[in-house]
């Protein structure tokens, strides 16, 4: 029953996308009507009133609809099959007559394939009743909804069939699914020079990734007995090539996670995809990347090795530092939520490599802790990052601009928005009473541990690591204030935020509010999402949690009873008792307890919204200490007149932050691609005698070879 829920999942998906694509055909026979029709009332074989209304007819939009209906199912079948499989704690497996002949789809789904089936269910259901009226703002024939429709279905088919796959070339059809069809998601816009930029630096690297799984899968493969995930088990590699196997992993898994520096597509494509879009992509797509190296390193290759981890910890330490910096740059609000990505992969991996520490260090507990760890704070950033996605969504929906520059004062004409908002700002802030906070003090728990070391370089590597996450958390909360200040606080800062208002649209609205109610539920009730994930951890790493008797609805202490724990419903409790005694004390005399009055204007006659910070001003101070992190290029012009041009006419302030992968890495690859390529071209000569020789000498070379 588990596995059909599962395969259903992936059945309505699809179907999904199939409903959208036959509603194009329905609508261009309904076109073809139109023009016939049109015609004939033309000719004079009718009014023209009645021929006007038949070519305005349009596709019934409950149809539309039921595309979204069919996507929220997938999403609910894929929650429960998830739960299932977490709960039983059970391993299904199962055959699928595809593929090819000598090798059919093998499926497995257990308790990691559940939990990440989880995390895409609860995704794809909120996106399913965000999505209908996000939608409509889409005009019909210049993004025809059966593109977007198609695409999203085979997206998140592609996605639950990875975790499905348990052989090499099921995998990497299904994981080519997903990257070939959020390519098209994309270039959806595809009018914008700039969404065909993104697209096809998306694809490339995903192709380039692919690459590098295929041939990590290629290195066990060599030395089992097929490709099936049982043979790789089952594969006898010496360190050398189980070290090449983990390389080749990390940079095709790594690639696709967004991880530093192979980071560079995902600040180009996420902004540019459609925002329900966006949020899968960074919600859910980065966490099957993660999945999959979980079950490359920590199920395929068997043995792990501390310098693995040592690789994984530096790599996530440098993602999260520099991820969050750039984050704080960015003047975009979905690209600065794309960084965030980055920020956010950098923490998993991070925690991902202390448990590949502790795991070859003889601390099996330790290890099981960390990989907690970093499945609770995947699971939390695909719900605040899917929240915010779809917050960015609607704002840009009612405000036609994601420049945070020239937002501000929305809190007063969306505040249902401004409060979902600000709830997935103080989640990925990591603010206690927020799911956020427990998985990154998990994390914190787990680097503590490093005294049970040996390692003179492990015990003094670790606790900068974790100097460096503490830094990253400061920096996140600093980021998302200024995030939330200049976008709805303050006086509106253009025409288009002045006029702004509520969405009306319910659907739009429920989803957020839905991700809202669980980063909310999960941060006072942690325990229910820790009890599934150490199920994963039991199964996976054959340990749990070290106290569990700890782990209650109450209380958490990972590591002991007597040490660092955390109640978040007593801190709840006593942040609300703190408000009731704040409250009375401001309100204990109404007559002289509050005052209103006028607010400070320097003598300027009155506050404009030019008096306000906008991004660069509140990041100066970062931008001056963290310098060399980016490449500035800072420029204040001024416009000159009068006599002898005395007098300053305007002033013009200029600052482009660049990252610094694209000098440093991908432009010299850039040119000495095209180098080798002008060196290959110039054998095409357009002679027929050269290449008639060319043949010829190769075909002696050959027979050589062969003899």
């Amino acid at each position: 029953m588990i596995l059909i829920s599962a395969y259903c999942a992936v059945l309505l998906s699809f179907a999904s996308g199939l409903l959208a694509l036959l509603m194009n055909r329905r609508d261009m026979l309904l076109a073809v009507n139109r023009y016939a029709v049109k015609t004939f009332f033309k000719a004079g074989h009718g009014p023209d009133w009645l021929g006007k209304n038949l070519e305005e007819q349009r596709f019934p939009p409950f149809l539309r609809l039921s595309v979204f209906v069919l996507l929220g199912l997938s999403g609910v079948f894929a929650v429960l099959a998830g739960l299932g499989v977490l709960i039983g704690k059970t391993v299904i497996t199962d055959r699928i007559s595809l593929g090819l002949p000598w090798l059919p789809w093998h499926v497995r789904f257990d308790s990691l394939s559940g939990f990440f089936f989880l995390i895409i269910g609860i995704a794809v259901s909120a996106v399913s009743l965000y999505g209908p009226g996000y939608a409509n703002s889409y005009d019909e024939n210049r993004h025809p909804f059966a593109v977007l429709g198609l695409f999203t279905g085979l997206f998140v088919a592609g996605m639950l069939l990875v975790l499905l796959a348990d052989d090499a070339f099921f995998f990497m059809i299904a994981w080519e699914l997903m990257s070939v069809a959020s390519y098209f998601l994309v270039a959806f816009q595809h009018e914008n020079p700039a969404n065909r930029r993104a697209a096809f630096i998306y694809l490339l690297m995903a192709e380039v990734g692919a690459l590098a799984i295929i041939l990590g899968f290629g290195v066990l493969a060599a030395f089992s007995d097929g490709f099936t995930f049982d043979a790789l088990r089952e594969a006898k590699l010496s360190t050398t090539w189980a070290g090449i196997a983990f390389m080749l992993a990390l940079l095709g898994f790594g690639m696709k996670a967004g991880i530093v520096p192979v980071h560079v597509w995902l600040p180009e494509a996420h902004p540019v995809a459609p925002s329900h879009i966006s949020a899968l992509m960074s919600g859910v797509m980065l966490k099957v990347a993660v999945y999959g190296l979980i079950r490359f390193c920590f199920d395929l290759l068997g043995e792990v090795h501390w310098q693995w981890g040592v690789v994984l910890l530096v790599l996530g330490a440098v993602s999260a530092l520099g991820g969050i910096l750039y984050a704080m740059m960015q003047p975009n609000l979905k690209r600065l939520l794309a960084y965030s990505s980055v920020e956010n992969i950098g923490i998993i991996f991070m925690v991902l490599g202390l448990s590949m520490i502790f795991m070859a260090n003889g601390h099996p507990q330790l290890a099981a802790l960390g990989f907690l760890a970093a499945l609770l704070h995947a699971f939390n950033h695909a719900l605040f990052k899917n929240l915010l996605f779809l917050g960015a969504g609607i704002i840009h929906h009612q405000t036609h601009q994601l420049n945070i520059d020239m937002m501000g004062g929305l809190i007063n004409k969306m505040p249902k928005t401004s409060m979902l908002f600000l709830i997935g700002c103080m989640s990925i802030s990591s603010l206690p009473l927020f799911n956020g906070f427990v998985s990154e003090w998990l994390a914190f728990q787990t680097a503590l541990q490093v005294d049970v070391l040996d390692n003179g370089v492990l015990r003094s590597l670790i606790p900068v690591a974790a100097a460096a996450l503490a830094l990253t958390a400061a920096l996140a909360a600093a980021c998302f204030v200024k995030v939330f200040g200049l976008i709805f606080l303050g006086l509106p800062r253009s025409q288009h935020c002045e006029k702004a208002h509520e969405i009306q649209d319910k659907g739009m609205l429920a989803g957020p509010s839905l991700l809202a109610g669980l980063c909310f539920l999960f941060g006072i009730f942690p325990g229910l999402i820790i009890g599934l994930s150490n199920n994963v951890a039991g199964q996976l790493l054959g340990e749990t949690l070290p106290n569990d008797a700890a782990l209650s609805w109450l209380w958490l202490a990972p590591v002991s009873s007597q040490q660092a724990s955390y109640a978040p419903p007593l801190v709840l409790i006593g942040a609300l008792i703190a408000g009731c005694i704040s409250f009375w004390y401001l309100r204990r005399n109404p007559a002289t307890a509050l005052r209103t009055a006028e607010t400070w204007d320097c003598g300027f006659g009155g506050l404009t919204s030019k008096m306000q910070y906008t991004s660069s001003a509140f990041t100066m101070p970062f931008r001056r200490i963290f310098r060399s992190v980016w490449i500035i290029d800072e420029r204040i012009e001024k416009d000159m007149q009068g006599a002898m041009n005395q007098d300053v006419a305007a002033v013009h302030y200029h600052l482009e932050v660049q990252d610094h992968s694209w000098p440093r890495l991908y432009e010299p690859i850039e040119h000495a691609v095209n180098r080798l390529a002008k060196l290959v071209g110039r054998i095409q000569t357009g002679n027929i005698r050269v290449y008639l020789g060319y043949s010829f000498v190769t075909l002696i070379i050959m027979l050589w070879v062969i003899s």
